[in-house]
């Protein structure tokens, strides 16, 4: 197996670090100060600039107009997901909707499979049908809200999974036909920026009296969230979105259990609990299924952090 194959573990660890952190900490400025959402999303907009610019630091913006289509691609069904969700939270009961959202890594995995034709063993569909049960699992609250049961969000979190799974399979894709990280990142941050008048006119003026931890903690957490990013599109140009999806989306929620329970002193309920044993074995088979494939997943546009790797041919 050549050195760097299975890079893709790295950066999916190291996204499930700052995501499972930024989820323990990202609703305090709206739980704790009433900070409106919409303005979270404008702050995380221009905090995704930051890893950004270290991302683009020697590395060549790929021109290409198709590194433009599925760069925007990626970012808008992402951002605009984002902002859909907040929509959807205000006309519908999150118990309902979070799982149904959860759903999203069943589409890049659908597609990863007929439009990329990426294999999966037996052995790691076990591990694949484990993530995606666990995912929903984790995405239960431990409390309902009845109010407003009926109405349009079930469409709504139709569209954000969707949208979700469109754009994770959008990363994957974009390395495949050559595109590198740092110019689908770009493109992802600009689609977040664009959209930043949408939330504004979503939210309807300024927030006003609010102290300077909101935003300041927003920033802090949202950070972690753009680094996150950065890191869940450096993981799917080195390996297969069949697993990728699955694994991020599963374990990153289990750490975020872990700080919650170690800061909070809050126990998961026991949906919760089977949710993550059923990561922890679903992520472990996927992973250990990959590596003994041996297999090279490392896409071309990966090339360029992954110099002494040659990737294996991919159909596209």
């Amino acid at each position: 197996m050549n050195r760097g194959t299975k890079s893709w573990i790295v950066y999916a660890s190291l996204l499930v670090l700052f995501w499972g952190v930024w989820g323990a900490f990202s609703s305090e400025p709206n739980s704790r100060y009433g900070y409106p959402n919409e303005m979270i999303y404008i702050i995380w907009a221009f905090t995704m600039l930051i890893p950004a610019y270290f991302a683009m630091r020697g590395n060549r913006f790929d021109r290409r107009p198709i590194a433009a289509v599925y760069g925007l691609i990626a970012g808008l069904t992402g951002a605009g997901g984002q902002l859909l969700l907040f929509h959807a939270l205000a006309n519908g009961p999150a118990y309902l909707i979070f799982p149904l959202v959860s759903l999203s890594p069943v589409v890049t995995v659908l597609m990863a499979m007929v439009l990329l034709r990426e294999r999966i063993n037996r052995l790691a569909l076990v591990g694949v049908v484990a993530a995606l049960a666990a995912i929903v699992l984790l995405s239960i609250p431990s409390g309902k809200d009845d109010a407003n049961s009926h109405g349009p969000w079930l469409l709504m979190a139709i569209l954000i999974c969707v949208a979700w799974g469109v754009q994770a399979f959008c990363m994957r894709k974009a390395a495949v036909v050559g595109v590198n990280d740092a110019t689908t990142f770009g493109w992802m941050t600009i689609s977040g920026l664009l959209l930043v008048p949408v939330a504004f006119v979503m939210m309807g003026d300024f927030p006003s009296g609010a102290p300077w931890q909101a935003p300041a903690l927003t920033a802090v957490t949202q950070v972690l969230n753009a680094v996150g990013a950065l890191f869940l599109v450096m993981a799917f140009s080195r390996g297969k979105a069949t697993v990728v999806a699955p694994v991020t989306n599963a374990l990153a929620p289990v750490l975020t259990i872990v700080l919650s329970l170690a800061v909070y002193q809050t126990l998961p309920n026991v949906w919760g609990t089977l949710g993550i044993v059923l990561a922890l074995a679903g992520s472990t088979l996927m992973v250990y299924s990959d590596e003994k494939s041996g297999e090279n997943t490392v896409a071309p546009g990966a090339v360029d952090d992954d110099a002494d790797v040659t990737p294996a041919p991919q159909k596209s």
